[in-house]
């Protein structure tokens, strides 16, 4: 059977299970939910209750995973408080420039004076010193592309807001490059630091550690290690290197690490060119030391053309240009699943999964005559969004579906949905950006429900 044959058949059947959805809509949502095999056994079961024009029955099924206190903590609306934002942007030091709106000249601020508010309870207050206590002695990573990024700066403000005087340790270094060869079970790695001891960046700027190496767990793991460094040390001026990866909080023993990898699978490199191997994963190695586990994956399966990093996918044996991308999602997740389910121990390690985080580009979707978020400057009213949920959302709840270790959603994708005022928008480096969030903003938010999960 041919693989457009196969991913026409995988699309009917979505539109089919999606039917059954609708005619379920009085069953109600399951939501920042543990994922089993027991609990979700099929498709239209892990899609409960987000249907648009529906109200979800919202006395039903408490104790289901529902959230803290009893209720759905992803079900409500956006309300004005005028004790947000948790910190001010010019006190972080961890923004990008992308995501510093303020620093871009936005002047509107009411888009940081919302918060998240449950139909049937309260979201807890962020508490950054409790997250670094119930942290304390443990490794977190942020597992994704640049939606990452926004979280994990987001929660690099909000930790450091918490304990400003805590002393912290951030590393900017390239990610990980390895080549395996599967027959023989061998994978061999390079790591770039040049000067293998620390950059640390602190308020006087930049500074070369001498006596600390806080980036060497991941070492740690290695049967064999070849290091070098001399090259960078002769370097002056505008030469010398900025690199990324990790947050330390020395008081507390607790790092947060960023690894990019937009398609969690593998980008393989061939003799015919770049190759996205939709059943390979040989980058997790990193992430089995890890305590904490937050995924994400979307943004970057629907570039095409020159924005997209690889110029053929493999499914299997067979090798195409391309094929339909929800199909190759499915499939790509699918094999992350499997990862989850071989290499995660449970008792040792938590693993979320950062809901697709949608996009506002089409002003129709909320009834808008505008093209893009341009100009937008409050959220969408009431607790749905006039689209509903994006395909893409459809199929990574499937996928989570059939994991049969312990997986979080973090199901952010209708409240951010109503966020249209959030995106960095024209106030960014470059274009009008309306697929990532201001910070301050609506990461804090992401946080804040991860942080609630903590006190399940």
């Amino acid at each position: 059977m041919g693989l457009g044959y196969q991913s026409k058949i995988f699309l009917l059947l979505v539109q089919l299970q999606l039917l059954v959805v609708v005619l379920l809509a009085e069953t109600e949502v399951l939501s920042l939910s543990t994922y089993s095999k027991s609990s979700s056994s099929n498709f239209s079961s892990s899609l409960r209750g987000r249907i648009v024009g529906r109200k979800v029955g919202r006395g039903r099924g408490k104790g289901r995973g529902r959230g803290l206190l009893g209720c759905d903590l992803y079900t409500g609306r956006w309300v004005e408080d005028t004790s947000y934002p948790l910190y001010a942007a010019s006190s972080c030091p961890f923004i990008d420039s992308e995501f510093d709106c303020l620093k871009h000249g936005r002047s509107d601020t009411q888009y940081l004076k919302y918060a998240w508010k449950p139909d049937s309870c309260n979201l807890p207050r962020f508490n950054g010193v409790d997250l670094l206590n119930k942290w304390r002695g443990k490794k977190v990573m942020f597992v994704g592309d640049s939606l990452s990024l926004n979280q994990w700066e987001s929660l690099a403000c909000l930790l450091h807001a918490s304990v400003p005087n805590s002393k912290t340790t951030f590393l900017r270094r390239d990610i990980l490059t390895s080549l395996a060869f599967q027959d023989y079970n061998v994978t061999i790695y390079l790591y770039r630091t040049p000067y293998l001891v620390d950059i640390v960046k602190k308020s006087i700027g930049r500074v070369l550690s001498l006596d600390s190496i806080n980036g060497g767990d991941t070492w740690k793991a290695m049967d064999v290690l070849v290091f070098n460094s001399w090259h960078w040390w002769t370097h002056t001026g505008d030469l010398q290197p900025d690199i990324l990866t990790s947050l330390a909080f020395q008081d507390y023993n607790v790092t947060i690490y960023l690894y990019r990898t937009p398609y969690l699978v593998d980008i393989v490199k061939k003799s015919i060119g770049r190759v996205l191997s939709l059943d390979s994963i040989n980058g997790g190695d990193t992430w089995k030391a890890m305590d904490v586990l937050v995924f994400n994956s979307w943004h970057w399966w629907t570039h095409t053309g020159d924005l997209q990093p690889f110029d053929y996918i493999q499914d299997g044996s067979a090798v195409s240009k391309d094929m339909d991308r929800l199909a190759a999602y499915y499939k790509g997740m699918s094999t992350w699943g499997k990862w989850v389910d071989l290499n995660v121990d449970p008792l040792k390690t938590k693993v979320f999964f950062q809901g697709i985080s949608p996009t506002h580009y089409m002003g129709k979707e909320w009834g808008s005559s505008s093209r893009n978020c341009y100009g937008e400057l409050q959220p969408i009213e009431g607790s749905s969004y006039p689209t509903g949920l994006p395909a893409a959302q459809v199929v990574l709840n499937k996928v989570l579906s059939s994991i049969k270790k312990p997986v979080t959603l973090l199901d952010i994708t209708t409240l951010s949905q109503l966020r249209k005022d959030a995106h960095p928008s024209s106030y960014s480096d470059s274009g009008v950006d309306c697929s990532h969030w201001c910070v301050p903003g609506l990461p804090d938010t992401w946080n804040q429900l991860m942080y609630a999960s903590f006190l399940n």
